[in-house]
C-alpha cells in the first residue's frame, strides 16, 4: 500500500499556526520542530516534509509576521492629516510589537542562528516598507516634512522599531505614563526635526 502523502496545505497551515502559538507561549527557545509537530498533531518527518527543516519553519514564521504586520498597518483608520497618519502608523506598529513580542523578535532581531534571511526573504517586508513610504510621502508632499521620502521613512521606521524593542525590553521606564511620554518625545523630536 503506498504511503499517504503528508505534505498538504492543511498541514502547512496547522504547522505555521502551531509555530506561532509555541513562540507566543514558550519564546524562541521553545520553538523546536518536535514541539510544533506535537502541537500540529503531526509527525516530525511530516513537518520536515512541509517546511524542509527548522530554518524553513522559521522562514515561514518570518513571512507570516510581515503579512500580519502589513495587514494591521493597512487597517489603520484613514485621516486627512499626514502627521496624524504617521503617529497612527507608529502606534499601530507599537501595538503589533506589544501583541506579538516574540514574533517581532524573529522579524527584526534574528534570534535563530540557523536562520539568516536572504535578500529574497528580506523582501517579505516590502509591503510594510511601502506603507511607511506612502505615508511619509504624503507628509513631504504636504510640506509638513522635508527630505527624500524613502530616507525619511527608513529613519522613521528605525526610530519606532527601536522604541518598540526598548519598550518590550522594559528599557523605556516602569510606568505606562513614562513609556508613553518617551514615545511622544521621540516622535515629536523626529517629526519636528524633519519639518
Amino acid at each position: 500500500m503506498p504511503r499517504v502523502k503528508q505534505r498538504t496545505d492543511a498541514l502547512r497551515e496547522r504547522g505555521l499556526a502551531s509555530a506561532l502559538e509555541v513562540l507566543a507561549e514558550q519564546g524562541v527557545a521553545g520553538l523546536t520542530t518536535r514541539t510544533v509537530a506535537s502541537r500540529a498533531n503531526a509527525s516530525v518527518p511530516a513537518i520536515y516534509e512541509v517546511f524542509g527543516d527548522k530554518s524553513g519553519l522559521v522562514r515561514e514564521v518570518f513571512f507570516e509576521g510581515f503579512r500580519l504586520l502589513a495587514a494591521e498597518l493597512s487597517a489603520l483608520p484613514p485621516t486627512e492629516d499626514p502627521l496624524r497618519a504617521l503617529r497612527q502608523l507608529a502606534e499601530g506598529f507599537r501595538r503589533f510589537v506589544r501583541t506579538h513580542p516574540v514574533l517581532a523578535e524573529v522579524m527584526f532581531a534574528r534570534p535563530f542562528a540557523d536562520f539568516d534571511p536572504t535578500a529574497a526573504e528580506v523582501k517579505a517586508g516590502v509591503l510594510v516598507r511601502k506603507i511607511f513610504i506612502r505615508k511619509v510621502r504624503a507628509a513631504v508632499d504636504a510640506g509638513l516634512l522635508s527630505g527624500d521620502p524613502t530616507d525619511v521613512a527608513l529613519v522613521f521606521f528605525t526610530l519606532i522599531q527601536g522604541l518598540a524593542a526598548a519598550e518590550n525590553a522594559r528599557r523605556l521606564g516602569g510606568s505606562k505614563q513614562s513609556v508613553d511620554r518617551r514615545w511622544r518625545l521621540g516622535l515629536d523630536a523626529l517629526l519636528s526635526g524633519l519639518a
